[in-house]
């Protein structure tokens, strides 16, 4: 009997172990705005659309680019690029908004292109070094090709500037 528990505490251990190693693995939505590859969790994303119509607000931040109406919810449009000051007045027209729910705060980023989805080790997400420390970014992660994906910090961008 007491092999039989030894066992099965062995069994439950390494079940411990296994969801430890996966609970680092992330499931997160990669996008492009200006020069930067960005990425934001799959648990604040709600949808991505297209070629909606923004409708802008007098005496907003130049980073807002206005609200839209989403099957009757109004929800604030960001364009993340300018918020972190890097806008180019040249830049590209900008053609998706990433509809997040951070904590409850609907929102809209507008950026240039979606991606795809990856799974990110959070593991081996490391800091912004500071010279190039950004208010919305909070760390960065090198793929296995090279690049560098940028990650958004959503408790900064749900929160008022």
């Amino acid at each position: 009997m007491s092999e039989q528990l030894n066992n099965q505490d062995l069994q439950d251990m390494s079940d411990v172990d296994v969801e430890e190693e996966t609970s680092t693995i992330e499931r997160c939505l990669t996008f492009e705005s200006g020069d930067l590859v960005l990425y934001i969790s799959t648990n604040y994303v709600i949808e991505i659309i297209n070629n909606h119509t923004i409708t802008t607000l007098p005496m907003m931040p130049s980073y807002i680019k206005g609200i839209i109406n989403l099957r009757g919810q109004i929800l604030p449009v960001v364009d993340i690029q300018q918020l972190m000051g890097k806008c180019d007045p040249d830049c590209p027209e900008k053609t998706c908004i990433i509809v997040l729910d951070i904590d409850s705060v609907s929102l809209g980023i507008l950026v240039d292109s979606v991606r795809q989805v990856i799974d990110i080790d959070l593991n081996n997400v490391r800091p912004i070094p500071l010279k190039r420390q950004q208010k919305l970014l909070n760390g960065m992660v090198t793929m296995e090709d090279g690049s560098v994906f940028m990650s958004i910090d959503c408790q900064a961008l749900a929160t008022p500037q």
